[in-house]
């Protein structure tokens, strides 16, 4: 069986994509990058490992880049509806 240190050297994934085993608040998983790295062109990128929502009860959910992609993806439709249910695009 491999050892802890292995597993962590050999892991196939982002460490940006990879989810805490801990409890975490909605604040401290809002401040975790997935990406925090210059591009090809030079510029420095950030981008967040989760994404902080408001739910209808007004409280606030963190949803991850790619265990919650799905989720994200509605409510980016969400926003992109008006009042009447029409699909605005701006």
């Amino acid at each position: 069986m491999a050892s802890e240190q292995e597993k962590d050297t050999h892991r196939a994934v982002n460490p940006g994509d990879v989810i805490s085993d801990k409890p975490e608040s909605v604040e401290e998983k809002a401040q975790q990058l997935a990406v925090d790295s210059p591009d090809i062109t030079g510029d420095h990128i950030q981008v967040p490992a989760y994404f902080v929502v408001d739910e209808p009860d007004g409280e606030e959910k963190a949803l991850h880049h790619v265990k919650d992609a799905e989720e994200i993806s509605d409510v980016i439709r969400q926003a992109r509806v008006d009042e009447d249910g029409e699909r605005k695009w701006w």
